[in-house]
């Protein structure tokens, strides 16, 4: 198989990748202005509105000055000051002493570019309960950023989780953003099925919101799905990707992922490729060979001729292929024969004392001369029939009632079916999907006023 998903990412950035600045970009790198000072130094200032009483030991007080001074004087002595902070920090104990400290050495980590110092420092904030409520998103988010970018994941989650409880946002940043971002994490510790349960959901929520999702998010989720065999999510990421971006070439890579996936035997390869013909996805000559042999022109040759017509056509084979001119050759003397021998299949079929084999038999031919309510008859009926091959039956019954554009029918149908032919029946799906969404009429335009 020839299929390939990029990792490469283009367009929007993922959150794991951001630089430090974006979420830095709300507000000052030292942040002096957003962290309250202590109420020691607060009571030396003017203010007409008394503050809120705060809590400082002596002993707090003596060590934090002189290193609030080296920190915040511009050419100060941090590098000092950075061999006292463990000293200070055994004297901090009262929120307000939390929230201080963790300013201050923060502070000292932004000034030098010591992110784990900034991470220490913004975690202490957070932890003394003194944020101010409408920074506690945008703090959890710089934690977040700070820890992801020392890889460790399991703590920036927990910060980026408060992020996303508190809706935090910016113009560059989404909630959806932030959930990308969650599944990069679990990703880049190789926990791969939640880092794609977590990316389905941002997709889930960009749509929930009216938003366009991104290709490359599809792309991502089945690239890493696909490539770490992890199912059923490489599925749903396909068949999402497909519906919102039907292309030939991306229905071929989807099919290809199928085929690629799991190892199909002729009945399965044969609705498979039935599929890979409608959507325009056969592009070389040995899939053509592949499908007339799943067909088989001694039991189907009216498809086996409707394919071989196809492949020479389309010039994606030559009339001088051996295999497939030999084949429509046995298929063009068997069709009139066959054609003969319909009504007489039909009538069989329909007998209250029909086998199972005759009415399945009957299910297949008229699906293969595009008489899909017949085919549809036939599938319904072997459905009740004691050991009937549920799946696969189940799988065309579904093909047609989608080209009956019974969408709703054709998609429940596909839904039913599970094991190994669940990939060709949520491919199958995502087409009748496609297909309903192409019927629905447009919406109707606003009445002008007046109207």
């Amino acid at each position: 198989m020839r299929f390939f998903v990029s990792s490469t990412r283009t367009g929007k950035k993922p959150v794991s990748n951001l630089a430090l600045a974006i979420a830095l970009a709300t507000g000052s790198a030292v942040l002096s202005g957003v962290v309250a000072e202590p109420a020691f130094a607060q009571r030396e200032k003017k203010d007409k509105k008394k503050p809120e009483a705060a809590a400082y030991s002596k002993e707090f007080v003596a060590i934090y000055q002189p290193l609030q001074t080296a920190v915040n004087t511009e050419g100060g002595d941090i590098a000092t000051a950075k061999t006292q902070f463990p000293a200070l920090l055994a004297l901090t104990v009262s929120p307000d002493e939390k929230n201080a400290t963790g300013g201050l050495i923060y502070n000292a980590g932004a000034k030098t570019g010591d992110q784990a110092l900034q991470l220490q420092g913004m975690a202490l904030m957070l932890e003394s309960g003194k944020v101010a409520p409408e920074q506690i998103g945008r703090f959890n988010f710089i934690a977040y950023q700070l820890a992801n970018a020392q890889r460790q994941f399991a703590e920036s989650r927990v910060f980026l989780q408060k992020a996303i409880d508190a809706q935090f946002t910016t113009p560059e940043l989404t909630v959806a953003d932030m959930q990308t971002a969650m599944a990069e994490s679990f990703i880049a510790e190789q926990r791969y099925a939640d880092g794609l349960n977590y990316l389905a959901q941002a997709i889930a929520n960009a749509k929930a919101d009216g938003q366009k999702v991104e290709e490359t998010w599809y792309r991502r989720g089945l690239s890493v799905g696909y490539n770490n065999k992890v199912t059923p999510q490489v599925y749903e990421f396909v068949t999402g990707w497909i519906i919102d971006y039907p292309s030939a070439m991306n229905w071929r890579d989807a099919i290809n992922i199928a085929r690629n996936m799991n190892t199909f035997e002729g009945p399965e390869m044969l609705d498979l490729l039935r599929l890979s013909l409608r959507v325009g996805a056969l592009q070389e000559k040995y899939e053509y060979s592949d499908y007339v042999e799943a067909a088989d022109a001694r039991r189907l040759p009216k498809e086996v001729k409707r394919v071989v017509d196809d492949a020479f056509s389309s010039g994606r084979a030559s009339r001088d292929d051996i295999y497939l001119a030999d084949a429509l050759q046995m298929a063009n003397g068997r069709i009139a024969a066959d054609e003969r021998e319909l009504p007489a299949l039909e009538k069989d079929a329909r007998a209250p004392t029909a086998g199972l084999r005759t009415v399945v038999a009957a299910g297949d031919t008229f699906l293969s001369y595009s008489q899909y309510p017949k085919a549809e008859e036939f599938y319904t009926k072997a459905l009740g029939m004691p050991g009937v091959n549920t799946a696969e039956v189940q799988t065309r019954l579904g093909i047609a009632q989608t080209e009956q554009a019974k969408y709703d029918e054709a998609i429940a149908t596909f839904r039913q079916i599970g094991g190994k032919r669940d990939p060709i029946a949520r491919l199958w799906a995502a087409y009748a999907t496609q297909k309903k969404n192409a019927a629905a009429p447009a919406s109707a335009p606003e009445p002008a006023p007046g109207d």
